[in-house]
């Protein structure tokens, strides 16, 4: 009997698309160029947003007016293309090559803060300083890191992925009522009925459409949220008037970067915790691309996401990692290519080079954006519900383990202030669900199925090898 023609499992350098094949895996394969710039450009749709608003946080916190700002949200979008791009393409032994979208980091936000308040005007230098030193030291550590990858068997895997979907959520929510919570209309029934609107136009897409237009319906959602919102006067077009055609991110347009201590300790913290949720998320992601990411993908992925850190500095951006909304996307739409990612990344890359043309993905309203978002973050919790069935949760304590990583992991969601008595430096571990709740998950999987020589279901994953 001829044998099955299996698909390719190695991580390899396949930076040439590979033409498609009946053995080349769905992630390598390649798709007819207006399909792969619509599919790209549907991630780009998905994380916009998220790119933007640390720059829109941390810009005013240090000082920087509206120009230099918008100058920041420039280079944020330019570095998150790079970075994606070092984990779809990659090169040597650097990047995932999963589609895998890098952005800017909401993790470092609340410590680059209380780093630029402390510093004035010199703020910014010192947060680049601090960026560039912890993202060197995360990519000598990342051959350690890695190995952490056997302490994710699906009782753990499961959780941390229910939770990364579940702690996305109030993003969306957020988002649905308007986005900034000072403004007049935040919460009211217009923002709200538009994300409902674009909730029940994605859905009703996803049921009538078929094909590749099925699997683009969250990008026709948001154009069809968008023009509906205009003749409500829920877009501004004020950011085109004032966006110019040609902006290149100088490099150290802020100053040569200053290094000190204290920053540096603190950014360190944040790059652990973004190694952390990385993990998780390239585990995710491995599962609902049916390419699973052993212990070389998980240290390709954090070098790449460490480089893309080291790198972003220089050209006025701050600290890159996973963005979990696209791996919902991923889940939702069925299409694995990582050469889409990449096409995403391109596109980011242009949008930092072009003001004009990022201001255009700007006019996507908040609310539409938010409700798309519900369909996508909630894709990401079925993605990990549907990883914990197969977790033997009836055997020993593997439901005790979900139960309590979960209930900790939810605090700073259901409770945002439960840790307002904490040292600020402990917050930028407990404000992130995702990390307290992967350790959690990880320390009591240990003590209930491992130590004191007790065996269960739930066992350390192998140390797969590549090909095997």
């Amino acid at each position: 009997m001829a044998a099955k023609p299996r698909f390719r499992k190695d991580t390899a350098d396949t930076s040439a698309p590979a033409p498609a094949s009946d053995e080349t895996h769905p992630v390598d394969q390649t798709l007819p160029p207006v399909k792969m710039f619509t599919s790209g450009l549907q991630h780009v749709a998905a994380m916009y947003a998220g790119v933007v608003a640390p720059p829109m946080i941390v810009g005013p916190a240090v000082g920087l007016n509206a120009r230099d700002t918008a100058f920041l949200m420039g280079a944020s979008l330019f570095t998150a293309g790079i970075a994606t791009l070092l984990q779809t393409i990659g090169f040597w032994k650097i990047g995932a090559r999963l589609p895998f979208v890098n952005g800017v980091s909401f993790a470092g936000v609340t410590p680059m803060v209380a780093i630029g308040r402390e510093r004035g005007a010199e703020g910014i230098s010192v947060i680049f300083g601090a960026i560039i030193v912890a993202s060197v030291l995360g990519f000598v550590l990342t051959p350690y890191f890695s190995k952490l990858v056997r302490f994710f068997p699906p009782v753990v895997t499961g959780t941390v992925i229910t939770l990364i979907g579940v702690s996305l959520l109030p993003v969306a929510f957020n988002w649905s009522q308007g986005g900034n919570a000072t403004a007049d209309d935040y919460g009211s029934m217009k923002n709200i009925g538009m994300a409902g609107l674009t909730l029940l136009i994605v859905l009703v897409l996803r049921k009538v459409l078929r094909g590749f237009l099925q699997q683009i319906a969250i990008l026709l959602g948001l154009v069809v949220g968008t023009l509906v919102a205009i003749p409500l006067n829920m877009t501004d077009f004020g950011a085109i008037k004032d966006a110019g055609l040609v902006g290149f991110p100088t490099p150290f347009h802020f100053g040569a970067p200053q290094f000190e201590i204290a920053a540096i300790i603190s950014m360190c913290i944040v790059m652990l915790v973004c190694m952390t949720e990385s993990t998780a998320d390239m585990l995710a992601l491995g599962k609902i691309v049916d390419r699973p990411a052993d212990e070389r993908v998980i240290e390709g992925g954090l070098r790449a996401d460490t480089l893309g850190s080291a790198i972003s500095p220089f050209f006025n951006g701050f600290m890159c990692s996973a963005f979990a909304q696209n791996i919902g996307l991923v889940a939702m739409t069925k299409v694995r290519s990582r050469f889409v990612v990449a096409a995403g990344g391109a596109i980011l890359i242009l949008l930092g080079l072009c003001p004009v043309l990022a201001s255009v993905i700007a006019l996507v309203p908040l609310p539409v954006l938010g409700g798309a978002g519900i369909v996508l973050f909630g894709s990401v919790a079925a993605s990990g519900i549907q990883t914990l069935a197969t977790a033997a949760l009836e055997k020993g304590e593997n439901a005790l383990i979900v139960a309590a990583a979960v209930g900790i992991g939810l605090i700073p969601i259901a409770a945002p202030q439960f840790y307002h008595a904490f040292p600020s430096d402990l917050l930028v571990v407990l404000d992130s669900g995702i990390s307290t709740g992967c350790v959690v998950a990880i320390v009591l999987n240990l003590a209930f199925n491992h130590w004191g020589g007790k065996g269960s279901s739930a066992r350390l994953l192998p140390q797969a090898r590549v090909g095997e």
